[in-house]
């Protein structure tokens, strides 16, 4: 059976959006060739004039230049236009001597008919477009297609770094990942749309030129003008033509200035401008008395010096008026000290993950503050929900005087399992990839991997950035750190309340699974140990339903729990092995030379029996630890995730043996990448070592 699936409706002019674009151009282009009556001359050039003052308060009202991103192709479609009207004008005027009251009117009351008046304020327009307006954008749309190209690479890893702590989802990732291309096509068509605006005007100063000239050889010619009369006929005329279209042109390119030196910003630019500028009433007050200074000198004007500088002063005494001074600050209650019995209990409290500051890092745990370490940890746990299936407990943050003051302690069941330095205000500066140039900063270590990195201001940001750096907050590099312990301790931290929490949570989309399963053939308890064993190996769980129906299967035939959480890594194999392989799908692995995995087999199995151990013993299996920890740090340093392969009876001894060699290592069945079509050995494991 075939279903529709239902789209969102658009309004009527969106669906006709498209056939209005192709209709607007083919009017173009039937303006160039067909000769036009006066009205629709003047009609169209209204068309033109409102449409420049449209993209003008369009661009005012933009938050950002992305906000307008169709402005490039805009600036072309306008371009085209204003040329056809100048083609479809000069026919006009040099066959009928008259192109529609518009430009009639433009030519008699804004030059008042002197066509001197008229072609010298035409050509001030083409200087301040060209030479002042055009330049200026030009310029500034190249500066900013070079920076912003070079500073993709360090957005980029600013962005994976946010997903990686959490700060974002995968879809605001993704997200913001495409506007950051679409940041740089906009600023490169911007640099290449900017030629047609400077273009335009040096089309319109040779048009109008031409228009002079062949209006007074054709009045003088052909109708029977002296040359004066043809010269004041045409000339009016050409000018007035050359106004009407020079003025949008002027309107378009005064946008495309303001769009390309405009910052992102909350706020559109009107307010922007309102804030910074009259927002400092001292600075109000002083330009005020500065009028007034001029104003009283001898020989300038005291009436309007006065007026000006009498409202400046009043508006910035107007700011403070009373009952204006700020906002109350309403007091808490003191709700008096807690009792005796209240702090033993507190003392008695263990919290199963906590955050212990200095008292310099106290700032970035304000509540109130965007972005701070509260916002960036909440952000965290959802991350970490939405990736493991695993619900991370509330973590208490809070101070403690024995600490350095930048140190921080990450603390599982009060005890101590990471720890590190921030600078509150400042940003953790890394260079990805080795070869970016020197920047001026404290040096130090990232906590989470281990990796060099500077302490910078906020003042040298934008500069790393666009040197290549991956920069990143004080809160988010201890939420990162977090994060990457979490992984490695997940299965400590899963309480049997968080597994019943998690089964009532399926129960609503699941009952009979859960109903058939718990407790009727796994306990809680045993479904706990279950997906710790799990999250041990950062096996996601979120398929928890998958889970208990392979742990009922398998509890039929043994109750031990490690051949069973083996049978539900088989059953979990796909997305096991999918945050492992490359974009094209191949896992790239280390394996073990059969013959050493047969002396591991046999010397696990002789393990405990007079004269067992076989090849293996005296340490050896110590050093085939040692071996196989520095092929997988070869893998990684490739950038590839480590992942060793071996025989499934082996593989629970050697990821436990492993996984403490080289935490966050993954150790697989043969079983468990069947699936695989891509597998590349990378390495091989001998009994003299690693054989590549």
């Amino acid at each position: 059976m075939i279903t529709a699936v239902p789209t969102l409706s658009k309004n009527p002019l969106q669906r006709k959006a498209g056939t209005m674009l192709v209709v607007a151009f083919l009017g173009i282009f039937a303006v160039l060739l067909i000769p036009l009556p006066t009205f629709l001359m003047d009609l169209l050039i209204t068309v033109n004039v409102s449409i420049s003052l449209l993209i003008l308060l369009s661009t005012l009202s933009a938050n950002r230049p992305l906000d307008f991103s169709t402005f490039p192709t805009v600036i072309l479609f306008t371009a085209l236009f204003r040329l056809s009207l100048n083609v479809a004008s000069t026919r006009l005027i040099l066959l009928e001597g008259d192109a529609g009251s518009i430009i009639r009117s433009f030519g008699d009351f804004v030059v008042g008919g002197n066509y001197v008046v008229g072609t010298v304020v035409f050509l001030i327009l083409i200087v301040i477009q060209f030479a002042v307006i055009t330049k200026g954008q030009n310029r500034i749309a190249e500066v900013a297609a070079r920076f912003t190209l070079d500073a993709m690479p360090g957005k980029q890893m600013a962005i994976d770094a946010d997903l990686n702590a959490g700060i974002i989802s995968n879809e605001e990732a993704k997200e913001r990942r495409e506007d950051i291309a679409r940041e740089s096509e906009f600023y490169g068509a911007m640099d290449g749309a900017g030629k047609f605006v400077r273009g335009d005007a040096v089309a319109g100063l040779i048009i109008t030129a031409i228009n002079i000239l062949g209006g007074i050889l054709i009045g003088s010619i052909q109708r029977g003008m002296s040359v004066g009369q043809a010269m004041q006929t045409y000339t009016v005329l050409t000018v007035g033509d050359g106004l009407v279209s020079q003025i949008p042109g002027l309107i378009v390119s005064i946008a495309a200035g303001i769009l390309v030196t405009k910052a992102a910003s909350k706020v559109d630019l009107q307010e922007e401008i309102s804030e910074q500028i009259a927002g400092e009433e001292r600075t109000l007050f002083l330009a005020g008395l500065v009028l007034w200074a001029i104003a009283i000198v001898p020989g300038f004007p005291f009436v309007p010096f006065s007026i000006l500088g009498t409202g400046l002063i009043l508006y910035s005494r107007r700011k403070k008026t009373p009952g204006q001074e700020g906002p109350e600050v309403e007091e808490e209650e003191d709700e008096g000290p807690q009792s005796e019995e209240e702090e033993l209990e507190e003392l008695l409290r263990v919290d199963r993950l906590g955050i212990e500051i200095g008292y310099r890092l106290i700032p970035i745990v304000d509540p109130g503050k965007h972005g701070g370490l509260l916002e960036h940890i909440a952000s965290m746990r959802k991350q970490f929900a939405a990736s493991t299936g695993m619900v991370v407990p509330p973590i208490r943050v809070k101070d403690n005087i024995q600490l350095e003051p930048n140190e921080y302690r990450i603390l599982l069941m009060g005890q101590e399992i990471g720890k590190g330095e921030l600078r509150a205000g400042q940003y953790l500066a890394i260079d990805p990839t080795g070869n970016a140039p020197a920047i001026e900063g404290t040096d130090t270590v990232e906590p989470a991997f281990g990796l060099p990195a500077k302490w910078i201001t906020e003042g040298q940001k934008e500069q790393a950035e666009i040197m290549g750096y991956t920069v990143i907050e004080a809160p988010n590099v201890l939420v990162t750190h977090l994060t990457e312990l979490l992984k490695n301790v997940s299965h400590e931290v899963l309480s049997r309340e968080d597994v019943q929490a998690l089964l009532d949570n399926l129960k609503k989309t699941a009952p009979t699974i859960v109903q058939d399963t718990v407790p009727g053939v796994l306990s809680v308890s045993q479904v706990q140990r279950l997906l710790s064993n799990l999250l041990k190996e950062q096996v996601p769980i979120r398929n928890l339903a998958l889970i208990l129906e392979a742990a009922s299967d398998t509890f039929a035939d043994t109750k031990d729990l490690g051949q069973v959480t083996e049978q539900v890594r088989l059953r979990l194999s796909r997305a096991i092995t999918e945050p492992l392989v490359d974009k094209d799908g191949t896992l790239h692995v280390a394996t073990i030379d059969p013959k050493l995995e047969g002396s591991i087999a046999q010397a696990l199995t002789g393990a405990g029996q007079p004269g067992g151990g076989g090849v293996l013993e005296q340490g050896a299996l110590g050093r085939f630890v040692e071996t196989t920890a520095e092929i997988l740090a070869e893998l990684v340093k490739q950038g590839h995730p480590p992942v060793l392969v071996t025989r499934a009876a082996l593989r629970p001894l050697l990821a436990e043996a492993i996984l403490g060699a080289v935490p966050g290592s993954a150790v697989l069945s043969y079983q468990e990448i069947s699936h695989l079509k891509k597998i590349d050995v990378i390495s091989q494991i001998g009994l003299e070592g690693a054989a590549a």
